[in-house]
Formats: structure tokens, sequence, C-alpha cells
């Protein structure tokens, strides 16, 4: 398959630059894998398109705080560090701007008190990594001590911080929220723990390489990157009897379904535990785990794309995403929803 296979017309003025308010009344595409119907609807109506024996999963991740302003030393100059992943002894690998002017060895001074940082070296995805120095309660605290990193499409800043957050955000870790849960209020999740068998969690941390484009011509050619996700017993024995029993599994974002598979054997049983993957789910995959899927709209050419391309097939996605463009959805983080059955 060709990348450019996954390439549509996204206009600018779809992409959502806030998120709906309230969260619920985003708009809901449903889209039915087995008869191709597409059906467009509000938020509010998912218990609608529920079933009493479903089990559905979160991803209760949180975004770090892990966008950090420095200046350059010697010489000044504004640079930014936005952290990624803690290597342990006040290491982190992060992306940093202006990259070229930030080599190995240049050192930072950030705003914090006594808080300082070196580059150390460049990593193969273009990162660098960066030694932290100074009271070791602020090295410890680095995670909470920036600014919530937005993507990049989204040019509009913040209102609040939690409008970039699942209302069920927990575990600190992510620099990217998981999309498809921001939809939630605490009544919409109430409404759903009350009409299905068991609405369960797990944590996947989420990188920003989930927005990067593909930059290959061949989608098989494509190096996915590695994220970490931990899954509970509980989730784990739920998802299980579920499948077991021939019940449905319904995945509240793209995270939560590649941690699922991730963990799956052959036979589709998930393993508890904590892991890493960089499992890359693209048309031809057969899906162990999953039999529903709550998204939003993707990125053309993204990754994303693929997976959702994977788990409808990808002509239906196509004519459901053309529907989508005509009908006037907002695209993207802060956009509509989607509900794959």
């Amino acid at each position: 398959m060709r990348v450019c296979e996954f390439d549509y017309h996204l206009p600018p003025e779809l992409i959502a630059q806030e998120p709906a308010r309230p969260r619920d009344s985003s708009r809901l595409l449903v889209l039915h894998r087995g008869s191709g119907e597409i059906e467009h609807r509000a938020f509010r109506d998912l218990s609608g398109y529920l079933r009493a024996d479903d089990v559905v999963v979160i991803n209760e991740t949180r975004v770090m705080r892990a966008r950090l302003r420095a200046v350059r030393q010697p010489g000044g100059g504004a640079a930014e560090v936005l952290l990624l992943e803690d290597r342990g002894g006040g290491v982190w690998e992060a992306l940093v701007s202006p990259g070229r002017r930030l080599p190995p060895g240049r050192q930072l001074a950030f705003p914090v008190h006594g808080l300082r940082g070196e580059i150390l070296e460049r990593t193969p995805s273009g990162g660098r990594l960066v030694r932290f120095s100074g009271p070791p309660a602020v090295v410890s605290a680095l995670a909470t001590l920036g600014d919530v990193p937005l993507p990049p499409y989204i040019t509009r800043p913040l209102d609040a911080e939690s409008d970039y957050q699942t209302i069920y955000a927990r575990h600190i870790g992510s620099s990217a929220a998981p999309t498809a849960g921001l939809h939630f209020t605490p009544e919409m999740l109430a409404d759903v723990r009350s009409r299905v068998h068991a609405v369960t969690s797990l944590c996947l941390h989420i990188g920003v390489a989930t927005f990067r484009p593909m930059h290959v011509e061949a989608v098989e050619e494509h190096e996915m990157h590695t994220e970490k996700y931990g899954i509970p017993e509980a989730t784990a024995d739920s998802v299980n009897r579920a499948r077991a029993e021939e019940r449905r599994v319904l995945a509240v974002g793209t995270t939560t379904v590649r941690a699922l598979e991730a963990a799956a054997d052959e036979r589709g049983r998930v393993r508890a535990g904590e892991a890493e993957t960089d499992l890359f789910l693209r048309p031809g995959y057969r899906f162990r785990v999953v039999g529903g899927l709550l998204t939003n709209f993707h990125l053309p050419r993204s990754t994303l794309l693929v997976l959702v391309s994977a788990f409808a097939g990808k002509e239906l996605i196509f004519r459901a995403y053309e529907e989508a463009v005509a009908q006037r959805y907002r695209f993207l983080s802060f956009g509509d929803a989607m509900l794959i059955l």
C-alpha cells in the first residue's frame, strides 16, 4: 500500500481549535461495518448503541505539562523543550527548538529556581537527550512544571488545561491526549456505566510521534514509534471473559485499541502487565480483541487513519470521511467523534 492512498482533502476551517461546550454536545458519526450504513447523531446518543453485555475500555493516561521554556547558554536566545520520556537519573528524551541551535553540549537555563539542562546527544528520531540538574525536588517534578503541549494544528491557546485532559485522566506520562475520551462528561460516563456490563481501564502513554505523517512511499516501510502501556489484572480478566462469552469489547480511542491488541496472544487472550509496543495496525491485520471503536477524525496520511482503515476497511472509512467533510464535521483532537461498530 502506498501512503498517498491514505490522503484526503481536509479543509483547514474544519480543524477544531477548541472543544465542544459542553463536551458531549459534539457530533457523532456512526459507521456500521457490516451494512456500510452511516448515521449522523449527537455524542449524547452514544448510549443507544451500547449493549448490556459490552465491555468498554478507556485509557486513563494524563498529559504531562511537558512544554518547558528555556534560554540558551551562553548568548541567550529563546528555546523550548518538549519532554517525551523519562530515561532516569535526570535524563529525558525530548524534542527541542530551534533544533539546529541546540547541538550536543549546549547548555540551557530554565525560569524555574536552579533548574538547568545540557543537551547530551541526538536521538534516531531527531530528538535530543537532555540531562537536567538542580534541586532534587525540582528535577523530580519536571513533568508538572511546564505547559500542556498541544498538537501543531491547534493554534488557539487553551482556555483551561483541563480542556486537553479526559475527565478520567489519572496517570501522568503522555505528550498528547487520548482525544476520543475528551467527549465524555461525568454524567455521560455514568450513563455508560449504567448501561453496559463493565467500564474498565488501561494506560498507554502517548508520544508526539502519533501526529507525525508517514515520510515514506509505502505504508509497510514506516517505522512505528514505541509506546509504554499497562493493563491491570482486572481489565485483562474482564476483557478475556467477554471474549470467551463472545461479547463485544468496545475501545475508546485508537490508543486503547493498540494496547489491547499488543497485549493479546494468537487466541485473543489479553495479558496483564506493563510492556512497550511498536505494533502498527494496518489493513490486513486480524483484530483479536476489539469489536467496536470510538474515535475522532484523523489527519491525512497518518498512522491513525491507517489504523481505522484496518478496522473498518479503507473504502468504507474514506466514504465516511468524505461524508463527514461534506456535512462539515469538526476534525482532529477537539473535533467530533466516530463510532465504528
